[in-house]
């Protein structure tokens, strides 16, 4: 027969067996370099929207998103689908070029890239896809990226005529705008200070994923 002592160890193993899956289900799940890719390969297995329309302060405008390009897809999905663009800006502004959004210099934004993870997404530009006007694509990270490794918070929006074809085979086009370039080209006209950045705010109010 089981002494007092043992039974009290077992009971004392038991509690720590459910408190330890008490902090399991409580801790966020946050993407690494580690688990990004599986991540996203999953999640897009379930996705049956392809579309996500960005208000901002000039408008709004839509993009659809590839199926054949299913980690940048899933990406910019999921971080909708997370609120994480909601009032981010268009930070980076090149005439007749490019509009760049995803980032803000406001602390919000910072605390939830620390909520969602620290990850990169692979290059995915054998697709076949060009950099044509509308096209929106996802830039590389900045810091230390030998692979050009995508950074993937943020994304920029071709607006050239017909289009910026010295960035293919560099960068992933993952989608195009499908209703509202005339919003994006109001973006783009906006007068800029030092780096690119508007002189007056552009953020994307709301991003969300549409039928």
């Amino acid at each position: 027969m089981e002494t007092t002592e043992e039974n009290n160890r077992v009971q004392k193993d038991t509690i720590q067996e459910q408190v330890t899956e008490v902090q399991k289900e409580e801790e966020p799940f946050l993407l690494s370099e580690d688990n990004a890719i599986d991540f996203f390969f999953n999640y897009n297995k379930t996705l049956k929207d392809d579309t996500v329309k960005l208000t901002t302060t000039l408008g709004s405008f839509t993009v659809q998103l590839y199926d054949n390009v299913p980690y940048h897809k899933a990406n910019f999905i999921y971080l909708t689908s997370k609120g994480y663009f909601d009032n981010t800006q268009f930070h980076r502004v090149v005439k007749n070029f490019i509009i760049q959004g995803g980032n803000s210099d406001d602390k919000e934004t910072a605390d939830k890239r620390r909520a969602l993870g620290r990850y990169l997404l692979p290059p995915d530009v054998k697709k076949g896809y060009k950099h044509h006007r509308g096209t929106i694509s996802m830039p590389s990270s900045e810091v230390n990226n030998p692979h050009m490794l995508a950074s993937p918070y943020e994304f920029f929006i071709v607006v050239t005529k017909p289009g910026s074809y010295h960035l293919d085979g560099e960068y992933t086009p993952f989608g195009k705008v499908i209703d509202g370039m005339d919003v994006v080209d109001k973006i783009n006209a906006q007068p800029v200070g030092k780096g690119d950045w508007p002189s007056r705010n552009v953020y994307i109010l709301k991003a969300e994923v549409v039928n």
